[in-house]
């Protein structure tokens, strides 16, 4: 499993991941914080965004993703950690780190944690 951050998620979707994103994503279960879907509706809204999230590609790959809620351990969690940035890269974070999952990311801050797990280096 690889858990996704927003902005990796856009890049899959719009075929922009690096080599060693793209070979990290294949035959991997992918996974995304239900936050994200909140930030590519509002990114959309803000017109920092143009996806249409009603198209017939983004429906499927959406079916294709585990989808995880936030829960209380999550949400707590979001909050106990040794970096800081916006909520929702927080809440991100903390699904990796409550789930065991790897989060795939190009965000600096979060690569500086040292709890956070992350793919191994390849």
């Amino acid at each position: 499993m690889l858990n996704l951050d927003t902005h990796i998620l856009v890049f899959l979707l719009m075929g922009d991941l690096s080599n060693r994103e793209l070979r990290l994503v294949q035959g991997e279960q992918l996974v995304v914080s239900d936050i994200v879907l909140w930030e590519l509706a509002k990114m959309i809204r803000l017109g920092r965004l143009h996806m249409d999230l009603e198209a017939p590609e983004f429906r499927q790959c959406l079916h294709s993703l585990k989808i995880v809620p936030i829960n209380l351990e999550i949400a707590r969690r979001s909050t106990q950690l040794d970096f800081s940035a916006d909520p929702a890269d927080e809440i991100i974070a903390a699904t990796s780190i409550v789930e065991d999952i790897p989060l795939l990311t190009r965000d600096r801050r979060i690569l500086k944690s040292r709890i956070v797990p992350f793919p191994a280096k390849n």
